[in-house]
């Protein structure tokens, strides 16, 4: 009977739990950098995978993992991109991904605080992403359930080693310190 009573239980526990995959062909990670003190450099990855093991009951005991291929940086200058990716900044060669695990996740309301590991450039340092929280679910034309979540975070790029960069006559610097992180991540709902 002890044992009929624990199945049912982790059963009970288990369907309060979904998986959900980042649909990478509707979902962004996206960044803005200073330049030169005067403008804003946008950029995003078009590669990004990732799950999110849903807790229906409990959505702050939902563990997100996410991975960003950095070799899909497009700022929509071919050259720039490819400094982005040399050794001047990501070195995509030496570190090819860049990857985020929550560790802890806030709830006020609807809206999110989601605390986790971000490896970037062979460091990892603690970041908190800020949510207005994850949409109701939807079903698609083809048979999917779908929810979306936009988040943003700032970090300073010297405290996970990117550190090229120089100033201006005036003490501007040429590339900022400070990026701003945006996401808009689609789920779908694995089967």
């Amino acid at each position: 009977m002890l044992i009929s009573l624990t199945a049912l239980l982790a059963t009970s526990a288990f369907a309060q739990t979904s998986t959900w995959n980042i649909d990478t062909a509707h979902s962004a990670a996206q960044f803005t950098v200073r330049h030169m003190g005067i403008s804003n450099v946008n950029g995003n990855f078009t590669k990004t995978s990732g799950t999110v093991q849903l807790d229906e009951k409990d959505i702050t005991k939902s563990p997100v993992e996410a991975t960003i291929d950095v070799a899909s940086i497009d700022t929509r200058v071919a050259d720039r991109d490819n400094d982005f990716k040399s050794d001047h900044f990501f070195d995509v060669a030496k570190f090819p991904t860049m990857t985020f695990k929550s560790k802890k996740i806030l709830k006020s309301g609807e809206k999110l605080s989601i605390t986790g590991d971000l490896t970037m450039h062979g460091v990892t340092r603690e970041v908190t992403l800020e949510s207005d929280g994850l949409t109701t679910a939807v079903a698609d034309p083809w048979g999917n359930t779908r929810r979306g979540l936009s988040a943003s975070t700032k970090v300073n790029r010297q405290d996970f080693g990117v550190k090229w960069g120089g100033t201006l006559a005036g003490g501007e610097l040429v590339v900022d310190d400070e990026v701003k992180i945006s996401l808009d991540i689609e789920l779908v709902k694995k089967k």
